[in-house]
């Protein structure tokens, strides 16, 4: 079994495809293709799945995904705006068989060797390049290679970015059970907020409890549990952003018994405590708003 192909048709007039898409809300299946793809968010918000990671993305989510990589975006809750991005996609032979031999693009290599795991760049960093993507939808095709390998050069000399996947994930072996990952899934995003159990997961795909244990570690390299906390705790930092709810409903409605057990796994994997996460963000968020280029999407969306 393997994640949906996506099958991507190269354009007659250009060695890279790049578009803007406008959606109600992100609909795409976990999928993968044999191309390179670099995915800017421009408004919306959710989860993000790329191989065995699953985090939480915003405006100016900034990704860069290997070739077969399984991914895909997924809105939780309502959207105030229509989910929006800028996507570019690219054959490793973008420029020819061992372009990326020479040695002029050497550390771009180094990245796209890196992208195997899935990238993520930084988000300050990502909002300050914003209008390089949008002016590139409106480019003839050599000055949209010529401003593409420049980006690529940008990208490459980064040093805040980090990589998605477990170190030992192995494209291949998720590939071949996605369908059952996809129904894990979409069962923990049904199930998140009230207690799931080993055999309520396991017969839901209809396997036992040690077999389902078994797959589940050697596919995703990590224990149900282990991923089913960080969906729930993605899920509370969301609501920690988007709502004024006491960090106690919080919990409760993630799924969480206790209040302790909670501060404590969140602490474990954010360093810092609810209360702290949520002074953070906004103070970020507050930050953007001064820089002029976080505002470059909204003056420009119209010409898209």
């Amino acid at each position: 079994m393997k994640p949906v192909f996506e099958s991507i048709l190269p354009l007659p007039s250009s060695s890279l495809k790049a578009f803007y898409q406008e959606k109600d809300e992100f609909d795409a299946p976990w999928h993968f293709h044999p191309q390179f793809e670099l995915t800017f968010i421009l408004k919306s918000s959710g989860l993000r799945y790329v191989g065995n990671s699953i985090e939480n993305f915003e405006d100016n989510d900034l990704i860069l995904l290997g070739p077969n990589l399984p991914h895909c975006w997924k809105n939780v809750g309502p959207q105030i705006n229509k989910a929006q991005a800028i996507v570019i996609q690219w054959d490793i032979d973008l420029l020819g068989k061992d372009w990326l031999r020479q040695p002029e693009f050497t550390h771009i290599k180094r990245m796209l060797d890196l992208s195997e795991k899935g990238i993520r760049f930084d988000k300050l960093f990502a909002g300050e390049i914003k209008d390089v993507f949008i002016r590139m939808l409106k480019m003839e095709s050599f000055e949209k290679l010529m401003c593409f390998l420049n980006l690529l050069n940008l990208l490459a000399e980064q040093v805040q970015f980090q990589t998605l996947c477990d170190h030992n994930f192995s494209i291949m072996t998720a590939s071949q059970q996605s369908d059952r990952i996809n129904s894990v899934y979409q069962y923990v995003r049904q199930h998140y907020g009230t207690k799931i159990r080993l055999e309520d997961i396991a017969g839901h795909l209809h396997m036992t409890e040690e077999n389902f244990s078994r797959f589940f570690s050697k596919v995703m390299k990590k224990t149900f549990f282990i991923f089913l906390n960080e969906f729930r705790l993605n899920m509370a930092c969301k609501q920690l952003i988007e709502t004024d709810l006491q960090v106690k409903q919080i919990s409760y409605a993630c799924g969480y018994e206790t209040l302790p057990f909670f501060f404590r796994q969140f602490k474990r994997f954010k360093q810092i405590s609810p209360l702290q996460f949520r002074l953070k963000y906004h103070k970020i968020e507050g930050d953007f708003e001064d820089l002029a280029t976080f505002r470059v999407i909204t003056s420009s969306a119209g010409c898209l």
